[in-house]
């Protein structure tokens, strides 16, 4: 089974679990470098129901939400990472810089975001209003991002 999706498949593969009764979860992110917070996160939301998708952040929505230095891993190099993870069901890359459209076109009945938002303010919060879709907030892994690593590593480079 090909678990990473395009995104112009992907509602119709939606459709089709959604009839056989499945349960759609649905979380996102940049996925830069992949630590034990990303893990957690995926682990907890494969629990809010029977699918699991990913939507990853391509390079160029990566660049605009992080800056010119990201990402550092390619988005099809960590499309395919998490696709590895047995918790993950289907991944498919996005372009945009929120997942509004990842939503739209999914409309899952689960989703879960980290624990460093609320819900008024996902940018996402309007298509969540509007299809009434649960959301489920993952408490943050302390000490664990991206960004921290990417610091340690500089850090490293001084001494």
């Amino acid at each position: 089974m090909k678990k990473i999706i395009k995104f112009n498949k992907l509602s119709e593969l939606v459709s089709d679990l959604k009839k056989s009764g499945q349960r759609i979860v649905l979380t996102n992110g940049c996925f830069d470098i992949f630590h034990v917070g990303h893990l957690q996160t995926l682990k907890l939301a494969k629990k809010e129901g029977d699918i699991l998708i990913v939507g990853v952040n391509s390079d160029s929505s990566v660049k605009k939400i992080k800056g010119a230095s990201r990402p550092i891993i390619c988005d099809d190099d960590r499309a395919e990472l998490i696709a590895a993870l047995e918790v993950v069901d289907y991944v498919t890359i996005f372009t945009e810089e929120t997942a509004a459209n990842l939503l739209e076109n999914v409309r899952p009945d689960t989703y879960v975001k980290g624990g460093d938002y609320t819900l008024k303010g996902l940018p996402e919060w309007p298509v969540i209003r509007d299809y009434d879709i649960s959301v489920k907030f993952i408490k943050l892994v302390e000490g664990r991002s991206t960004t921290d690593i990417i610091k340690e590593i500089k850090e490293m480079e001084k001494c």
